[in-house]
């Protein structure tokens, strides 16, 4: 059995595209590897495909754990739209007029052109509420006073 340099790209480059339909970047490493490998092989074609398999499970197994150090030292940055699909919490801060007085825990605030549920002590009509958390829809809100 003699594998050739693009064999190990050809597999590579089948590993990167399960890497863009599986979750995670787990195939994306092992892609890497088999690229390295196809690149040692064309410098070297001499090597045995007995090395060739060695070479590609050291350099899997480097390039995954060399990505999970650097991800402990240098963890992502929160997105600056880190909301964008919760929109609730976008108001937490915000003070709001009620719509509907807070009776019973239960009340209602006008948020732009919405009415959002609230939670929180009793209230009379137009008091100033603060939005202080969000529980589903429903927003946990303090009366200002």
């Amino acid at each position: 059995m003699h594998l050739e340099f693009w064999h190990w790209l050809t597999f590579a480059v089948i590993l990167i595209i399960l890497e863009i339909f599986s979750p995670g970047v787990f195939f994306l490493w092992l892609g890497v590897a088999a690229a390295c490998v196809g690149l040692v092989l064309y410098l070297r074609p001499e090597l045995s495909w007995q090395t060739q398999l060695l070479v590609y499970a050291v350099l899997s197994v480097a390039s995954i754990v060399s990505w999970r150090i650097y991800r402990t030292f240098f963890p992502p940055e929160e997105p600056e739209v880190a909301n964008l699909n919760r929109r609730a919490e976008q108001y937490v801060g915000r003070t709001f007029t009620l719509i509907e007085p807070i009776v019973n825990g239960v009340g209602k605030i006008k948020v732009d052109d919405s009415t959002w549920r609230v939670h929180g002590e009793d209230a009379p009509l137009n008091s100033q509420v603060r939005v202080t958390g969000v529980d589903g829809i429903v927003f946990e809100v303090e009366l200002l006073h």
